[in-house]
């Protein structure tokens, strides 16, 4: 019989990201597993009662759940309810950093800049500020229900894809989504896409974003390989200063929400050299298009090890890690 720490991870769930999140979920059972440190076991989830949890044996859970219910907070009430340790951040970090109005609350608040944003209402849906503008829902990660609106007849036709949207949830019995508008960062230009992750308190190489056709959408995350990622230390071009910057932002961001284990933030550079944050992700993606593991192997750190590593965080193994400013491997 195995002594190894058991480990239940939990994949799936009722939200629209549910097949990226089988397929983080299952790259991280196998990595728990190749590591040697941990027995792994999955658990795809299809109810939101937590059954799931009843009579499973496990050290440790080890949830992997993309979308408003598996990450923002419904889903950590009832780990913390079960009481063992889990890995990931708490319900209400869970909650702010899922509500990106609030996360830029919480970045102004620190002094990170980030682009002025408003709730769509679609009883009076006007533009509160000059084309172009990002629609996009306040809840939902993977760019799902993002509309870039260049013109007004644009916006009109947003605002009318949300209103059919809304009518039919309202139909099927759901919550209508809330939306938010916000300027597009470089207005006509492309800025560029910047993204860094934190494993404990740590900061991960800094990586850019160059999807092929401008919008770093659902299907250049997760379906093409056309999407180039330039890692710091390889082939990233980007000025020392700016990197230490992100690098800051993203630890003061993690450390003034409550955040814990791991968590990826994104900003835009414009073509004037300033840095905007735009979300913070507490479960960022783990499939091999992913962005937190792309980082993570940059510096060495494989898979398992980095699967494990969570663990570990989680279990209070090992300490969680650089102060501000630090990377892994730092100090």
């Amino acid at each position: 019989m195995s002594t190894l720490p058991t480990v239940l991870v939990l994949g799936g769930g009722p939200d629209a990201e549910r097949e990226v999140s089988i397929k983080s979920s299952t790259a991280i059972a196998a990595g728990l597993n190749a590591s040697g440190r941990f027995a792994a076991r999955l658990e795809i989830i299809d109810t939101v009662d937590g059954a799931w949890l009843k009579d499973q044996a496990a050290d440790l859970i080890f949830p992997y759940l993309h979308g408003p219910w598996g990450e923002g907070g419904p889903l950590q009430d009832i780990l913390e309810r079960d009481g063992r340790p889990y890995v990931g951040t708490d319900a209400r970090g869970a909650r702010t950093a899922m509500d990106k109005i609030a996360s830029k609350f919480f970045a102004a608040e620190i002094g990170v800049p980030t682009a002025p944003a408003w709730m769509l209402n679609l009883r009076d849906p006007v533009c509160p500020t000059k084309l172009p503008v990002i629609i996009k829902p306040v809840h939902e990660g993977s760019t799902i229900g993002l509309h870039v609106c260049t013109s007004r007849g644009e916006f009109t036709r947003a605002v009318e894809a949300i209103e059919k949207e809304t009518r039919e949830r309202l139909q099927q019995g759901l919550s209508p989504r809330p939306y938010m508008i916000e300027p597009k960062i470089g207005g006509d230009t492309r800025a560029r896409e910047l993204t860094v992750g934190i494993v404990g308190k740590s900061a991960l190489p800094v990586i850019e974003i160059a999807p092929k056709d401008g919008l770093y959408d659902y299907q250049a995350k997760y379906i093409r390989d056309d999407t180039r990622y330039l890692v710091e230390g390889q082939d990233l071009d980007l000025p020392e200063p700016v990197i230490k910057k992100v690098k800051k932002h993203t630890q003061r961001l993690f450390k003034a929400m409550g955040l814990r284990h791991v968590a990826r933030a994104d900003y835009l550079l414009d073509r004037d050299g300033a840095l905007w944050f735009l979300e913070i992700n507490t479960t960022p993606g783990f499939t091999d298009h992913s962005l937190v593991p792309k980082a993570a192997a940059a510096m060495g750190l494989a898979m398992p090890d980095l699967c494990a590593k969570l663990a570990e965080l989680a279990l209070g193994l090992v300490p969680a890690g650089a102060a501000e400013g630090e990377t892994i491997g730092e100090g």
